[in-house]
C-alpha cells in the first residue's frame, strides 16, 4: 500500500512539473503536498482548536464574535423551522439560469454548515439534529448535476457539505446513523464533477472545484484525490495571481491551449499591461468572480495546514499581494488608466477574513489595504454561494 502512495506521488510530481512550471514567485517552494498519513478531524477550514477559540470567545461575550454569532443564529440559515429542499436533479445553466435546485441546494448546505457551528458552540442538539436533517434529506435524493454550471454548482455545494458533516461527525455525540450514505452521496454525485478541475474556464472555476475535492477527499479518507485536487491547485494558483517576480507576463493556464501573448491577454480580459503584484486573472472581468478565487485559495491553504501540510508559506506572496492589490481599489485608490482601461468593476464581497487572518494573526505580516477593508465590515456574513460566517470562525483566531 506505501508502494502505491510512492508511486502515485511521484506521478504527481511529473505531472506537475510537465503541466504547471514554477513561476519565480514560487522559486525554491514547489514540492509535492501530499495527503498526511492520517487525516485530522474535525479538519475541512475549522478545526477543533479554531472552534474551542470562538466558543469561549462567545461565551466570554467579546466581540465582533458575540455578534457575529447573533448574526448568524438571526439569519434564514440559522432557522430551526427550516425544512430541506432536496432535488434528484440540480439543473444549472449558465449564471445559475435556469435554476432548478441551484439555490436551494447552495443555500441548504450553508444552512446544515450555519447549524453545524451553532451546535458546538452553544451544545444545543437540536442545531445538531438539523444539520443532519439538511443533509439527510440531500444524501437521500440528488443524483446528479446538469446544465454547463454543473461543476462549478457542484464545487460551490460540494465545499461547504464537508464543513458541516466534518463538524457534526466527530463532535456531536448524538449519532448520525446516515452518515454512511451522506459520504457515498459526496463520492458519487459531487466528486466526480470536480476532480478533474476546469482547465478552459476562468480560473476561479478550477479553485472552487480544487476546494471541494479537497475538502469531500479529507471526508472521505481518500488520498488520491487529496493528492490530486492539491496538484491542481498548484497549478493553477501561479497562473490567477500574478506577482512581477514572474517576468513580464503571468504563466499560461495549466492543461490548456493557451500558449501566445494575445491568447494570454484575452484571457486575462484584455488585461496588457503585468505591472502589479496581485493582479488577477479575472481583476478586469469584475472584483466579484476575483473574490472566489481569493477566498478558495485561502480555503485550500487553511484547510491544507489543518491536515498538517500547509501551504501558506508558499502562498503568501501571491495571497498577500492578491488582498492588498484588489482592497486598495476597494477602499477608494484611483484606479490607473493601464489598468482595466481606468475602471474596475468593485464588490469583493466577504472574501478576506480567512486569508487576512493567516497572514496577519498568524504570520504577524502588515496588511494595511486588507485591515482597512476587513475590520470595519465585521461582522461579516454570508456569500450565498459558498462562504459562511468567516469573522465567526477566522477573526483574530491564532489557532
Amino acid at each position: 500500500m506505501r508502494t502505491g502512495r510512492l508511486i502515485a506521488a511521484c506521478l504527481l510530481l511529473a505531472t506537475a512539473a510537465t503541466t504547471a512550471p514554477a513561476a519565480a514567485g514560487d522559486a525554491g517552494q514547489r514540492r509535492p503536498a501530499a495527503a498526511p498519513d492520517r487525516f485530522t478531524h474535525p479538519g475541512v477550514l475549522v478545526g477543533k482548536e479554531q472552534l474551542a477559540f470562538v466558543r469561549t470567545k462567545v461565551q466570554a461575550g467579546a466581540q465582533p464574535w458575540k455578534a457575529a454569532y447573533e448574526q448568524m443564529l438571526g439569519s434564514a440559515y440559522g432557522s430551526l423551522a427550516r425544512t430541506p429542499k432536496p432535488r434528484a436533479v440540480v439543473e444549472c445553466g449558465s449564471g445559475s439560469n435556469p435554476d432548478h435546485g441551484c439555490s436551494d441546494e447552495r443555500e441548504d448546505a450553508i444552512a446544515a454548515y450555519t447549524h453545524a457551528l451553532a451546535w458546538y458552540i452553544s451544545r444545543d442538539a437540536r442545531h445538531a439534529e438539523k444539520a443532519i436533517e439538511l443533509m439527510d434529506a440531500w444524501s437521500a435524493t440528488i443524483k446528479d448535476h446538469t446544465n454547463s454550471n454543473a461543476p462549478l454548482q457542484s464545487g460551490w455545494a460540494g465545499s461547504v457539505w464537508p464543513r458541516a458533516a466534518e463538524i457534526i461527525k466527530y463532535t456531536y455525540d448524538g449519532g448520525w446513523p446516515s452518515s454512511g450514505r451522506f459520504a457515498t452521496m459526496l463520492r458519487t454525485v459531487y466528486l466526480p464533477e470536480v476532480i478533474n478541475g476546469a482547465p478552459s474556464k476562468n480560473g476561479n472555476w478550477e479553485l472552487i472545484m480544487t476546494e471541494a475535492a479537497q475538502a469531500i477527499a479529507i471526508h472521505l479518507e481518500d488520498r488520491d484525490s487529496y493528492d490530486k485536487a492539491v496538484a491542481v491547485f498548484e497549478g493553477r494558483v501561479p497562473a490567477y495571481f500574478y506577482l512581477k517576480s514572474d517576468g513580464p507576463q503571468p504563466a499560461y493556464p495549466p492543461r490548456t491551449s493557451i500558449d501566445t501573448r494575445d491568447e494570454l491577454v484575452a484571457y486575462w480580459h484584455d488585461q496588457s499591461a503585468f505591472s502589479w503584484d496581485g493582479l488577477a486573472q479575472e481583476t478586469c472581468r469584475d472584483f466579484g468572480h476575483t473574490g472566489y478565487g481569493v477566498a478558495s485559495v485561502a480555503h485550500v491553504a487553511e484547510t491544507s495546514r489543518l491536515q498538517g501540510v500547509d501551504l501558506y508559506p508558499r502562498l503568501k506572496d501571491r495571497l498577500r499581494h492578491a488582498l492588498g492589490f484588489h482592497t486598495r481599489y476597494e477602499n477608494g485608490a484611483a484606479v490607473p488608466s493601464s489598468l482595466c482601461g481606468g475602471t474596475v468593476k468593485k464588490g469583493l464581497g466577504p472574501m478576506t477574513e480567512v486569508g487576512y487572518n493567516a497572514l496577519h494573526t498568524r504570520m504577524g505580516l502588515d496588511l494595511p489595504s486588507t485591515r482597512q477593508y476587513t475590520e470595519p465590515r465585521r461582522p461579516q456574513g454570508t456569500e450565498h454561494h459558498y462562504v459562511a460566517w468567516e469573522t465567526l470562525t477566522h477573526a483574530e483566531n491564532p489557532s
